[in-house]
């Protein structure tokens, strides 16, 4: 871990990320439904959202037309506040592994797909890409990607 005076911060991008996340993923429905609102939140904002624009990840509406509104108030997850925390601590986990200084939006895209699993892929494949793609495309723009998920395998992050 870093020392003090070089704490691990979030980047601009990465705060709006989890701010909207904050405002967004306590109200859902489901898991999958969670997952849904991280792609929203992450496809305008920072490197992940650049990937995602340039794989055509398009808007999709926030409600969820296969679940009536009675249902989804009664189903609202009580640990879905935490999550966003435990996205965040993740993710600063994973920035400090690469020996950054900043938590990138490529970090919390990683933290969401670790946590999330088939939920997060399901959600990215329902916008009409996949975890390979958006993994590929961050590596083609140079960013650093875990061993688990095409990384080189003597370290946990491709250059």
């Amino acid at each position: 871990m870093p020392e003090p005076s070089q704490r691990i911060r979030l980047s601009q991008d990465a705060a709006i990320v989890l701010g909207l996340a904050r405002t967004a993923v306590p109200f859902a429905a489901s898991r999958e439904d969670e997952a849904e609102r991280w792609v929203r939140v992450m496809r305008m904002h920072g490197q992940v959202g650049q990937a995602m624009q340039a794989l055509g990840v398009g808007e999709a509406p926030l409600e969820s037309p296969a679940a009536p509104r009675a249902v989804r108030l009664v189903q609202k997850r009580d640990t879905s506040g935490r999550i966003v925390q435990e996205i965040e601590l993740r993710a600063m986990e994973l920035a400090a592994e690469r020996r950054g200084h900043l938590v990138s939006t490529v970090d919390v895209f990683f933290s969401v797909l670790d946590i999330y699993g088939g939920a997060f892929e399901r959600a990215l494949y329902s916008r009409g890409t996949t975890r390979l793609e958006m993994i590929e495309e961050l590596s083609r723009e140079g960013h650093s990607v875990p061993a688990p998920y095409g990384g080189s395998p003597g370290s946990r992050f491709a250059p």
